[in-house]
């Protein structure tokens, strides 16, 4: 089956152009888009896409917004969220993982990476494997001010959950631990729901959030 995509944006020749690319893909279907967050809220309630493009600044409702209420409300199969942002919006990085975000992309990025990056969260992962997020991720946990302190929770991680979290924190997929790790990648996907069902974490994303957070993982 494919793929099913939303595009919330303002701007009408990013969603066009963002759509024609992902509708000329055999496995991607865009099934329909929004020039606000209001607009997007709605209209996902109502087509529940397998991902939605979200743009960080949008009138009515900015995309943060917009992402928190589909993201709260518990659809099954979930709705992953894919942030668009560009460089100056750094500082809404961190906020749109720790509300679930399934990841963001830079609005300039080639078309191959847009394509990657819906096949990617559309199979549950996180999209945190480029350069250009990890450094992201890393710049806006760093300027944090709040101190950093391992949640009681790491502790019932095994060393191998510990090790498997923060793989994923430093932008892994499940394939490039299992190859990190010489294991089957099957493994690699009980490690992974091992850890976030004991840190009650949502996803991928949450958890590399609660890597740097903690000081599990540290920037550089």
């Amino acid at each position: 089956m494919a793929i099913t995509v939303f595009i919330a944006d303002d701007q009408a020749m990013v969603r066009q152009g963002f759509g024609a690319l992902l509708a000329s893909q055999p496995d991607i279907s865009v099934i329909g888009d929004a020039p606000d967050g209001a607009v997007a809220v709605s209209e996902v309630r109502r087509l529940r896409p397998d991902v939605v493009l979200m743009d960080v600044r949008m009138p009515e409702m900015n995309g943060l917004d917009a992402a928190r209420v589909i993201l709260s409300a518990g659809f099954d199969p979930p709705v992953r969220v894919l942030m668009l942002t560009t460089f100056d919006v750094d500082d809404y990085v961190y906020e749109a993982l720790s509300i679930g975000a399934s990841g963001f992309m830079l609005k300039d990025a080639p078309a191959e990476e847009l394509i990657r990056a819906v096949r990617v969260v559309a199979d549950g992962e996180a999209l945190l494997a480029p350069t250009v997020t990890r450094r992201l991720i890393a710049d806006v946990t760093s300027r944090r001010s709040t101190a950093r302190r391992k949640p009681a929770a790491l502790s019932a991680l095994t060393p191998r959950e510990r090790e498997v979290l923060e793989l994923i924190a430093r932008g892994m997929s499940n394939t490039e631990i299992a190859e990190r790790l010489f294991v089957a990648e099957q493994t690699v996907k009980t490690h992974v729901g091992k850890v976030l069902s004991k840190l009650d974490l949502r996803d991928r994303a949450q958890a590399v959030v609660l890597a740097y957070e903690s000081g599990l993982v540290t920037p550089g």
